[in-house]
């Protein structure tokens, strides 16, 4: 063997798209194109996950009731919010303290329960919560997760994936300073 063919290396290593670690990567891409920034590649491990040319930081979370493993009942839907000490991709950086480095975040849920018919790359499946990182410092200061019943609690409104890049769009003008 000389080469390996990356079609055979991708759909094995990467065709499970109900794995909690390929669903997050999925779940950025999908915020990524609504905002259109899939033109810059995806940086592992930076102290956020996207950057719109309008200069929004973006960290996205994904989860899902259904999982890849057999389950005796549906996953409870959570998302890491916890403060890390960041590394700065441009500058090979980390933070000197743990903070939420991003100026807003998009929890995605994937909301197939039906192992048949579930289908991450169905954008019909999902649904999106948009928070300002603001209204998480304020309302969870040092908690490390939220639930989704959290979250909506606080307000925020589910939006399809139609609705996601004018919701941010707007977000990214609100927080932008007059």
């Amino acid at each position: 063997m000389n080469s390996i063919d990356p079609t055979d290396f991708w759909q094995w290593a990467y065709s499970d798209f109900l794995s909690n670690a390929l669903r997050g990567v999925l779940a950025e891409y999908i915020v990524a194109q609504a905002v259109g920034c899939t033109h810059r590649p995806r940086t592992e491990w930076d102290a956020y996950d996207l950057k719109t040319d309008a200069g929004l930081k973006i960290e996205v979370k994904s989860a899902a009731s259904l999982q890849t493993w057999p389950q005796r009942q549906p996953s409870l839907i959570r998302f890491d919010i916890d403060l890390k000490r960041g590394w700065d991709a441009e500058t090979n950086v980390y933070a000197a303290e743990a903070t939420r480095a991003a100026d807003v975040y998009v929890f995605c849920v994937f909301t197939a329960q039906d192992r048949a018919t579930a289908n991450p790359l169905n954008l019909e499946q999902w649904f999106f919560l948009i928070c300002p990182t603001e209204l998480l410092n304020q309302r969870f200061p040092t908690q490390k997760s939220v639930s989704l019943s959290s979250l909506e609690a606080l307000g925020l409104a589910r939006v399809d994936v139609k609705e996601l890049g004018m919701a941010l769009a707007h977000l990214t003008v609100s927080l932008s300073p007059a």
